[in-house]
């Protein structure tokens, strides 16, 4: 039966990406038709084909530029983080030839970063800063490369730069600086049982591991319950300049992480979801 259902699961994926591709390729040539806002939806569906149950803590930010920043366990953060904000990602450049997922990235208009030039790197901040100064909303994981879901690595700043553009200025002159807002992910139940440190390599992908095999091994493990919590925002004027600000989201990340996988939820409410849309399964039926 996992073996049927992932197969299924899969199988519904191929043909949703037959359909989703050319209608967002219009989307993003015309600017128009909900090019933005499709990527959340589909990915709120995709997460939910694939067994992914996800609870929000905090509020995305929304309205305004933003550069959010999180730890990063897996490919599977990118449906969980992306069906719960409407954001684009920053993601290394050797996403960008991945079959089929690299086109997905393309389209969800993410910046691609050459991490190992430094002239590259700083190109990436400008297109960064670009975005964040167009309203845009940005996910940015400082770690550099996903780990195995049980700990946090140290953030690298060099990207976390483009949080020192000046957006504007107040009444008095003073220069304003785009929020950055710290995420907190955590892998924290399997069947709806609460998982342990042995576990959770099942679903975190990091070191040599390989992308299918990998997945196929996640979707028949069963459904997967991640906890996101979006904390209060940070400004670089206000801890000191961009690598106060990485170590700053760091602790925040990694206290935030501590507390969902020891299963202290936060005392305020899930945040308010969007309506549940019709699933992927049904809507491609």
């Amino acid at each position: 039966m996992p073996s049927i259902r992932a197969a299924f699961a899969l199988g519904v994926f191929l043909l949703s990406a037959a359909i989703t591709i050319p209608w967002q390729t219009l989307c993003l040539a015309v600017k128009g038709l909900g090019y933005k806002t499709f990527p959340n939806w589909y990915q709120r569906q995709l997460a939910r084909l694939f067994g992914i149950h996800v609870r929000v803590y905090g509020e995305p930010i929304q309205d305004r530029g933003v550069l959010m920043v999180a730890n990063h366990t897996s490919y599977l953060d990118i449906l969980a983080i992306g069906g719960s904000a409407k954001l684009s990602f920053v993601a290394k450049a050797e996403v960008e030839k991945w079959p089929l997922f690299g086109t997905f990235a393309k389209l969800q208009r993410t910046v691609f970063v050459v991490r190992e030039r430094r002239s590259q790197t700083g190109d990436a901040r400008d297109q960064i800063r670009a975005r964040l100064l167009d309203g845009d909303a940005l996910m940015l994981f400082p770690e550099g490369t996903s780990n195995d879901g049980n700990r946090v690595l140290p953030f690298k700043s060099a990207l976390m730069g483009a949080a020192e553009v000046v957006i504007g200025h107040d009444a008095n002159g003073k220069p304003l600086y785009p929020p950055v807002q710290p995420v907190s992910v955590a892998y924290v139940g399997v069947h709806g049982l609460p998982m342990g440190r042995e576990n959770r390599p099942l679903y975190a992908w990091y070191g040599d591991m390989d992308l299918v095999p990998h997945l196929w091994e996640s979707l028949t493990t069963g459904p997967l319950d991640v906890v996101i919590q979006f904390h209060p925002p940070l400004y670089v004027d206000q801890v000191g300049g961009r690598k106060a600000l990485a170590q700053k989201a760091e602790a925040i990340v990694r206290a935030g992480q501590a507390q969902l996988l020891a299963g202290r939820m936060p005392e305020t409410p899930p945040a308010p979801q969007n309506k549940p849309a019709v699933a992927l399964a049904e809507a491609v039926a």
